[in-house]
């Protein structure tokens, strides 16, 4: 019952717009950037083998359980793995490498679980974070883990069975809310029959286990890929070539 004219009076220029809440939240997505494209696209191939792969970790990729990846080297383990990652929860968060075979035995502990100040000669003031925190609520890639040295094994092992990290050097354990994926070219069974990688372990890392075949075993992806890094050059090379 209020005198309508006692209200401001609204510019002409003004516009209210009325909504749908879900229409709201599709634009908001939009602008955010969260309607990406499947990471998977990034793998190219279309052959049986590389599809089927493919599917199943879409299916795998938003829980947390550890997965392994074998396959020769050049077979593309890293960009499944960082696939596994843009399609989980985990997304938003850091994926993190570590090659386990390029690292020195004496340096592994310290970069993966990082190492308090003066722990060692020459060590950062302050300390330094391993891996393990730098990917804290994301994923830890661990490449060529066949590689690494049987005592980092073990201290990975308690990591994994733990879920608690302890720097070189500290004295209180840290909490870490990581997802594990391990990649390896080697053959982890008969490493574990030399007594040169440890089968408690194995089975920590062996929870989903993925293969990924060689080209020479998906030939019909040769003709798809030929095309794919041909289009690459001619825009590389600012050459059209047809044929």
């Amino acid at each position: 019952h209020r005198d309508l004219h006692s209200f401001p009076t609204r510019r002409s220029s003004d516009l209210i717009s009325f909504r749908k809440k879900e229409d709201l939240t599709i634009m908001a997505k939009k602008i955010i950037g969260e309607e990406r494209k499947d990471p998977f696209e990034a793998i190219k191939g279309t052959s049986n083998e590389i599809t089927g792969i493919k599917k199943r970790m879409k299916r795998v990729a938003n829980t947390d359980s550890t997965i392994l990846i074998r396959g020769e080297t050049g077979t593309g383990k890293s960009m499944f793995a960082r696939a596994v990652h843009e399609r989980s929860h985990r997304q938003g968060k850091p994926f993190i490498t570590i090659n386990c075979a390029a690292i020195p035995a004496a340096l592994i502990e310290s970069e993966l679980f990082g190492y308090e100040e003066g722990a060692f000669t020459g060590a950062r003031k302050g300390g330094k974070p391993g891996k393990f925190e730098l990917a804290h609520g994301g994923t830890l890639f661990l490449d060529e883990i066949g590689d690494m040295p049987l005592n980092s094994q073990i201290k990975l092992l308690q990591v994994l069975e733990t879920r608690r990290i302890e720097r070189v050097g500290g004295i209180s354990p840290r909490g870490i809310d990581v997802r594990i994926i391990a990649a390896t070219n080697q053959d982890l069974e008969r490493l574990i029959e030399k007594g040169a990688f440890r089968k408690d372990l194995f089975y920590r890392i062996n929870v989903i286990p993925f293969l990924i075949p060689p080209l020479r075993e998906r030939v019909e992806d040769i003709s798809l890929l030929m095309n794919y890094f041909l289009d690459i050059s001619t825009v590389q090379l600012n050459k059209p070539i047809k044929r």
